[in-house]
């Protein structure tokens, strides 16, 4: 007895201290409101103007009437001159509001805080101790639970009554609310125990006793506003945490949440508080997580029912427009009504991947998922919660496909590495709800187009009809075809693209409305994917690439004929996506690219793309040079240059595009194609004026330069590495040297005038270098035969080498003169130079007899008849004639 006088001692000695600062307040302001009554008195003043708000007290003035002096200051000026100016009249200041010191909030705030929540959590933590050490029976321990929440929540409406009836108004301070807060946190602390932890409750009474306790706190909360509702709410979700029993019951914790929930919900909707909507669907959320042991989860029944119940109560009294929902405007789109219900299909698409798709929870989520679209459908404000839904699907739907990937994110490697088994392999209960999500959500985004003119509405329909299907079907593919080619599949992918097409016909032939231009351009693009996937599923498993690059020109053609902008950007991504599979495999299809030259996978598999990107970029630069053009000619300019130079490197290596050495003629073909590239760049640039032909154009020019240099100029040359040329005139010096020499010339004569002067002259003198070197390694082919390194040089060949140098020069003089070229006469120049130093150094030591005098014979005319024609042709000299002054007329 004397345990339990002292238990109610420690309970009521906060409450009586409360009581005793609210009294003491209240008699303070009493004595305030009287001495200002006595001073207005004392002043003549009329008792209504003097009020009863809690102002300081003002001192006690007495009326004196004004002197003489006094009331002459007081009059009014006199009216000014006319000519004076006269002074602008003063605005009325404002008040100043009165403002909280820090000491004002500690003292008068944030400790009434901190105190109820310290009652509350006493509250809990006394009965917690009481349980540890046995100090009292059950009964007695529920009994004084339940009269300290009954104390606090009398002392608090006691409070607020004598709060009204004395018109002291001090809201800030939140005393009554405080105290009826941590009652009501007592109250469902002290009914969760006795139903879970003594069993004094069945279940019916504990859920009309939780429920009345819910009610209450609403209505509470009603009166004194959020700062019961949020401290009742957050404590009434804490209690379980607190209140703990070795043998939980899911069923009794997911009841009693269920009732705080409507609860919250209920108030949130009464009092419009977004915050506490919010904080209850997330604290719901959360506690949906314990039990869940993947993979399995227990009590995986009341976990559903915890999220069915969420989920309706979310419906029925959060979603804007909905039911018992608060009212929204037309066409507007409500975060919160979204988040709302998509938390709580969330969190049943979480209870089906941590129970590893077990059927009651993909029946749940089935019903919510349809749910979803149902209430998208009727309220717009959650219109949101509709991509969300689809997105859940194509995750789960991916779990199944793919559980390793998500296993990696949950379970530590090593020896636990293969402790999850794999999904079950029959495929009926995903193939049938495969096929009730595609319908579901293909259907009803198709139904929804026209409804309203919110074009956004139209796109999130139309653009959830089409991912979703599309996403399903490839999931169920990888998991049952497993990359192979189906039949089965492609029909399907086929019976997609033709109902994608069909959406799109009827909604063109529609009367014109907001939205209907956008949805049917997502529709064509889902039809475009769909044929795809077609060509995808009915082909080898390297025609993906093929069949996602074959999607890009088909979406570039819609965003023309249907100006969105989101499709552009759609191709861009899905090139994307191409070059992530060539990044993963150059190869396409791995071992299997053959030994054909030419006609193998690097053609379809780099060709196509190649192909599929020129003419999307055509489509889409025909509305504007923006980010997707550019990707799309820049994955154009990429597929080309590397379909090229891997057939290169699969016909020089006999299909090993992975062999680390490069023979001459590999790289010279290289380089033949790289120049005849950058030719047909700088052409096309000239026609389209786009920058990335511009740079695309100058990237091939500077590699393959770099190729020219370090191969046939330095550690290529068949006169450094002993290679055999081949034969006489057809051989590897015109492959390495003659043709690419051409294609450098002609590279000059184009960019002649687009491309600045060191541009021009950096081609010219590269096909003047190549040039050169044709001309000697085929000097040399003649005289040595195939091997160039073997054998002596004669003077035979030593002047041949003077006079087919001499001769090139003089070759380009006239070259230079006949197209007014400057680097072509530089270039001239040069090798004439080059000739004469070759002359005077090398033939003049070397040669001997007949020869030595023809050399230099020979050079001496051609460098007469070069003079000549530069003073002819280039810098004529002007006779300057004197004039007659004798024979002139004059004036």
């Amino acid at each position: 007895m004397e345990i339990v006088l002292a238990v109610l001692l420690v309970l009521a000695f906060p409450v009586i201290s409360i009581v005793a600062l609210v009294m003491t307040l209240n008699a303070r302001e009493a004595v305030r409101a009287l001495q200002r009554r006595v001073a207005a008195l004392e002043a003549g003043q009329p008792l209504a103007a003097t009020g009863i708000a809690p102002t300081p007290v003002e001192p006690v003035i007495v009326y004196e009437p004004p002197t003489a002096s006094e009331q002459a200051k007081a009059e009014p000026p006199a009216a000014p001159e006319p000519d004076a100016p006269q002074a602008a009249p003063t605005a009325p200041t404002a008040p100043v509001p009165a403002t909280t010191t820090l000491e004002e909030r500690f003292g008068t705030q944030w400790v009434v805080w901190v105190g109820g929540l310290a009652l509350a959590l006493g509250g809990i933590f006394l009965v917690r101790y009481s349980i540890e050490e046995g100090l009292l029976g059950p009964g007695v321990r529920i009994f004084l639970a339940a009269l300290f929440s009954a104390v606090l929540i009398a002392a608090g409406e006691w409070a607020r009554r004598n709060e009204i009836a004395s018109n002291i108004g001090i809201p800030s301070r939140h005393i009554p609310s405080i105290l009826t807060a941590a009652g009501t946190v007592a109250a469902y602390a002290t009914v969760y125990a006795a139903f879970v932890l003594y069993n004094f409750l069945s279940p019916a009474a504990a859920f009309i006793l939780l429920g009345i306790v819910a009610l209450a706190t609403l209505a509470a909360a009603l009166l004194h506003g959020p700062a019961l509702a949020g401290l009742g709410v957050a404590g009434a979700f804490i209690t379980p945490l607190l209140v703990a029993s070795d043998e939980p019951s899911y069923w009794a914790l997911y009841l009693y949440l269920a009732v705080v929930t409507a609860a919250a919900f209920a108030l949130a909707r009464m009092r419009l508080w977004r915050w506490l909507a919010i904080t209850a669907v997330v604290l719901c959320f959360l506690w949906t997580l314990p039990g869940i042991d993947y993979p399995k989860v227990e009590a995986l029944g009341a976990h559903l029912f915890f999220a069915m119940a969420g989920f309706a109560l979310a419906a029925a009294l959060i979603v804007s427009g909905l039911w018992l929902g608060p009212d929204t405007k037309p066409g507007q789109i409500d975060p919160v009504s979204s988040g709302a219900i998509g938390a709580y299909l969330f969190a049943t698409a979480f209870l089906v991947l941590g129970s590893f798709h077990a059927p009651s929870a993909l029946v749940v989520f089935t019903l919510l998922t349809a749910a979803t679209v149902a209430i998208a459908w009727r309220a717009e404000a959650a219109l949101y919660a509709l991509p969300a839904a689809g997105l859940l699907v194509i995750l789960v739907m991916l779990h199944w496909t793919a559980p390793s990937v998500f296993e990696e994110l949950v379970l530590p490697g090593g020896v636990t590495a293969d402790a999850i088994p794999q999904p079950p392999t029959g495929s009926g209960w995903h193939l049938a709800l495969g096929a009730i999500f595609a319908a579901l959500f293909g259907v009803s985004g198709y139904a929804a187009q026209g409804r309203d003119e919110n074009i956004r509405a139209a796109l999130l329909w139309s653009a959830t009809a089409v991912i979703t299907p599309v996403a399903i079907l490839i999931a169920l593919y990888l998991r049952i075809a497993e990359f192979d080619r189906s039949i089965p599949f492609a029909g399907a992918a086929l019976l997609l693209a033709a109902l994608y097409g069909y959406a799109t016909d009827l909604l063109s032939k529609r009367t014109p409305a907001s939205g209907l231009a956008a949805a049917g351009a997502v529709f064509a693009t889902g039809a475009v994917a769909s044929l795809a996937l077609t060509l995808t599923f009915a082909l080898d498993k390297g025609w993906l690439t093929v069949g996602l690059a074959l999607m890009v020109p088909g979406i570039a053609w819609i965003s023309e004929q249907r100006p969105l902008p989101a499709l552009r950007y759609l191709a861009a991504a899905v090139i994307v996506l191409v070059l992530l599979r060539i990044g993963y495999e150059p190869r396409i299809v791995g071992d299997d690219i053959g030994t054909t030259p030419f006609f193998n996978w690097l053609l379809y598999g780099y060709g196509v793309p190649a192909a599929a990107f020129w003419t999307a970029g055509y489509f889409l630069r025909k509305r504007a040079d923006d980010i997707p053009a550019r990707m799309a000619d820049s994955a154009a300019i990429l597929f080309t240059v590397l379909l090229a130079f891997l057939e290169i490197r699969h016909y020089m290596n006999n299909g090993d595009v992975f062999r680390e050495s490069a023979a001459l003629a590999e790289v010279a073909l290289q380089i033949c194609t790289g120049l005849a590239m950058t030719i047909g760049l700088e052409r096309l640039r000239g026609r389209t004026n786009s920058i990335v032909h511009n740079i695309g154009a100058l990237v091939v020019g500077a590699f393959t330069l770099a190729a020219i240099v370090f191969g046939p100029g330095l550690f290529l040359n068949p006169m450094l590495t002993g290679t055999p040329v081949g034969g006489v005139f057809f051989n590897l010096i015109l492959l390495a040297y003659g043709i690419p020499a051409v294609l450098a010339a002609i590279l000059a004569l184009i960019a002649r005038t687009t491309r600045p002067l060191a541009y021009r002259t950096i081609a010219a003198a590269t096909a003047v270098v190549l040039s050169l070197g044709y001309f000697s390694l085929e000097v040399r082919r003649l005289y040595h035969g195939p091997e160039l390194w073997r054998g002596m040089t004669t003077d035979v060949e030593q002047y041949t080498y003077s006079a087919v140098w001499l001769a090139f020069g003089v070759i380009l003089l006239i070259a230079g003169f006949l197209l007014r070229s400057q680097p072509a006469r530089l270039a001239s120049a040069a090798v004439v130079a080059l000739t004469v130093a070759k002359v005077f150094l090398v033939d003049m030591a070397d040669l001997t007899g007949i020869f030595r005098a023809l050399s230099f014979i020979g050079l001496g005319v051609v460098l007469v008849g070069i003079g000549w024609l530069y003073q002819r042709l280039l810098f004529p000299a002007h006779a300057a004639i004197a004039p007659d002054t004798t024979t002139q007329a004059t004036p």
